[in-house]
């Protein structure tokens, strides 16, 4: 995961580092080529709202906080505007005049993805407002979710909603007395509905919801209301509105030829679908609210029945929206099924031009101008002569001025700056202007994995080879609240560039169709103080809101690999994480335990282990602990990643070696530590260092390869079975394990103790049920 260098750190970010820092270090003593860089998202709103409140340049801001890769870097915004340019010439980079989330705080328009389910901005939590501006998208090329099969469901589910595939059909239906918009196109899912058509509602922000298209008796009425709503509600919200208004226009039923009244709503989204939508009140939950809230008609149209009624029950006091029966209202379609019909009648649509089938997503195209300066500039001329023309590649990167005066309110101040936007057309040589919208952060940030294979790259944003040999990335750390943003996002690029054939796809590549990251562990960013009740909103730990717990203070108080120690044995990533000072005394007693384990007196010279045949009890079972922690560590490591475990079996582990009577000369006693410091190493590096050389070693740790545990080495030699009496456990005893499962030998083993005689003493046994693998034994009396 990328960090941002635009204000103090928190413990959400030692948390996620100190995940990925783990594994890696896992994976390289494992004997992995492993690649874990560290780079900079640079570029964007927090760097330069950072800047703003210090009185600094955000260039030297950043810089500050910073090294290696960084996005805010000529040498690597350089390539993205190479990529914008690539996706400029393939047609998905394109400019349009679009009704935007416009946030009143910092002044800047946000993608669909960063306002949250109250309406807020996701970086300043402003309430978002609607503005119509001309803005530079993405179109988008998502699909292939099935793939990942190394994703959590839930974050695949959340991509699934929010791109929210329907396949249905589109319509047209006549507007009556108008000569410039004639009709309106609807998207239905339900085709079979058609013929219950009564209304239809049109979005605030449609073309017909002017003065000049209005009768005069609505249109002040209708404007009015269109500008109360000038405060946008998120989509939850607006899609829940029953807020409407008659515009006093009539469109016409494109089958039954009925005169329909056209009403504009809030919950219908000029970017979504066609900006109008069909009312079927019997149909449709929505529909039905809207229809009785703003009274439109008396009789609603029934045309879908259930395929079975219950007799003497009133249906028509609910909506009906499961697919049923086709009723007489349905005319030539009665009788048919809701399936069959709505093919029949897209057929009959598409064969007299006014219908087709169609496919209807809702996540539209990506947003990615900004009004702000500490971006990446589009790459983009305007021209009175030319129009719109490519920077050309040769010329790249255009760079950023730094010779500005900025606010962080209004307009980007990059317009102010003359001498950089008054430029050359390339294609004309004539007086033009450069593109004053700069890049949203999250365009730097979806490639930049793609750079690390190749980092030092001056033709190229990366090698092709050298790039498929390197990704897909094996396993991406990150915050839930990533799951429509920065991954979304990072889809889409990586996709076009194995489109493009930059990416190729090998053999062994998973999850395979230019997927970029195949294992995705989701990390929760929330750190709270004890006491504190956790909840999500758009107020998660972050810079911006100046919450969370303070790194550097608890580091220099506490200790590093402590805190390693504590964040990943508190809760699993995936969880909020209660922060308590206090309980990380438990993990520095147990570093110190683990040191003194490791004293100089226990280096002796090294002596080979000894077979399991020549082993004591004692050793055996020491033997068998550290295998089987060995085990289960390695499959928290490498796939479960529920670290709090793996650290309770290395406690575990140290508490057998100290709770046994075996000398640290014992070759088992030595294997034990030496096993139980490597397994700790990856997630406390400082600590097993020292550990390690008080063992008697000179080289570190870390070249040391990951411990392999041995099958045999986990079996018991002796196992205990609880002996239960008609259902009650009574006692156990000890076996041999081959004997388990000798119900004979069981039975004359109790009989033969204190215990047993008590409760057996001579009674017939007249059933024994064995269960557990023969570890636990029930005799019926």
């Amino acid at each position: 995961m990328y960090p941002y260098p635009s204000g103090m750190l928190h413990m959400g970010h030692v948390r996620v580092y100190t995940i990925s820092d783990t594994l890696q270090r896992f994976r390289r003593m494992s004997g992995y080529n492993v690649l874990h860089p560290m780079g900079w998202d640079a570029f964007g709103l927090p760097a330069e709202n950072a800047a703003i409140e210090r009185g600094i340049h955000p260039a030297e801001w950043t810089v500050r906080n910073i090294a290696e890769v960084t996005t805010c870097d000529p040498a690597y915004y350089r390539w993205t505007q190479y990529i914008f340019l690539e996706m400029y010439k393939a047609g998905l980079a394109y400019q349009k005049e679009a009704v935007v989330n416009w946030d009143p705080v910092d002044q800047t328009v946000l993608a669909n993805e960063q306002v949250d389910s109250e309406g807020r901005s996701w970086r300043s939590g402003a309430l978002v407002e609607r503005k119509k501006l001309k803005q530079w998208f993405f179109k988008d090329l998502l699909k292939d979710i099935d793939l990942l099969t190394q994703w959590p469901e839930r974050v695949k589910q959340m991509q699934r909603h929010w791109i929210g595939k329907s396949k249905g059909a589109e319509f047209e239906f006549s507007v009556i007395g108008q000569t410039d918009i004639k009709s309106l196109k609807v998207f239905t899912s339900r085709p079979d509905t058609l013929f219950g058509v009564q209304y239809l509602v049109i979005a605030p922000e449609h073309p017909l919801v002017k003065k000049e298209y209005l009768p005069a008796l609505q249109a002040e009425q209708v404007l009015n209301f269109v500008e109360e709503l000038g405060q946008v509600q998120n989509r939850t919200e607006a899609e829940d509105s029953k807020k409407g208004v008659f515009t006093g226009l009539y469109a016409q039923h494109p089958i039954t030829e009925e005169t329909l009244p056209i009403y504009v709503a809030p919950y219908v989204l000029p970017d979504y679908g066609t900006g109008s939508v069909m009312g079927v009140p019997a149909h449709d939950k929505r529909d039905w609210d809207f229809c009785h809230a703003n009274k439109i008609v008396d009789k609603i149209k029934w045309v879908v029945s259930p395929v079975l009624q219950e007799v003497g029950v009133d249906t028509t006091k609910t909506p009906f929206t499961a697919q049923g029966v086709l009723t007489d209202l349905s005319g030539a379609y009665k009788g048919m099924k809701s399936k069959e019909a709505g093919k029949a009648i897209i057929h009959y649509a598409s064969q007299n031009r006014f219908g087709r089938s169609a496919t209807q997503y809702r996540l539209k195209d990506w947003l990615l101008s900004r009004q702000r300066y500490w971006g990446t500039p589009i790459p983009i001329v305007h021209c009175p002569k030319c129009k719109t023309v490519p920077v050309p590649q040769e010329e790249l990167p255009v760079p950023l001025p730094l010779n500005v005066t900025f606010t962080g309110k209004g307009k980007s101040p990059l317009a102010h700056v003359e001498e950089w936007v008054n430029c050359q057309c390339p294609k004309c040589n004539g007086p033009a202007k450069r593109e004053t919208d700069t890049m949203d952060t999250f365009v730097d940030s979806s490639w930049y994995f793609m750079r690390y294979t190749d980092p030092k790259n001056t033709q190229l944003p990366f090698d092709s080879k050298i790039a498929s040999n390197s990704l897909p990335v094996d396993i991406y750390i990150g915050g839930i609240e990533h799951a429509i943003l920065h991954l979304l996002y990072s889809r889409f690029f990586s996709k076009f560039m194995w489109k493009q054939g930059a990416i190729t796809d090998l053999p062994s590549t998973l999850p395979g169709n230019g997927e970029p990251f195949n294992i995705l562990l989701t990390q929760n960013p929330k750190i709270i103080a004890t006491g504190e009740i956790p909840s999500v909103s758009f107020e998660k730990m972050s810079k911006s809101k100046y919450n969370g717990v303070d790194p550097v203070s608890i580091i220099e108080s506490q200790g590093v690999d402590p805190t390693r120690l504590h964040i990943l044995y508190k809760a699993p990533p995936s969880e909020v994480l209660e922060w308590d000072d206090t309980s990380i005394v438990g993990m520095q007693r147990w570093i110190a335990k683990v040191l003194k384990l490791s004293t100089k007196e226990s280096s002796t010279p090294s002596i080979p282990l000894p077979s399991m045949d020549a082993m004591t009890e004692e050793e055996k079972e020491v033997y068998r602990i550290t295998h089987l922690t060995i085990k289960q560590v390695t499959s928290v490591m490498s796939s479960s990643f529920s670290f709090n475990t793996g650290i309770s079996d290395l406690i575990k582990l140290s508490n057998c070696v100290s709770g046994s009577n075996l000398q640290p000369c014992s070759p088992v006693y030595q294997y034990a530590i030496r096993s139980l410091v490597t397994m700790m190493a990856p997630m406390t590096p400082t600590i097993s260092e020292e550990c390690w050389e008080r063992l008697g070693e000179t080289t570190s740790v870390f070249q040391q390869p990951w411990p392999v545990w041995e099958e045999e080495a986990l079996v018991k030699d002796h196992i205990e079975c609880m002996i239960q009496i008609n259902g009650k456990t009574r006692l156990s005893i000890t076996l041999p394990a081959h004997k388990l499962g000798d119900l004979g030998e069981i039975e004359r083993r109790v009989r033969e103790m204190p215990s047993g005689i008590k409760w057996l003493s001579t009674k017939p046994i007249r059933r024994v049920i064995a269960a557990k693998n023969g570890q636990l034994v029930n005799f019926v009396l």
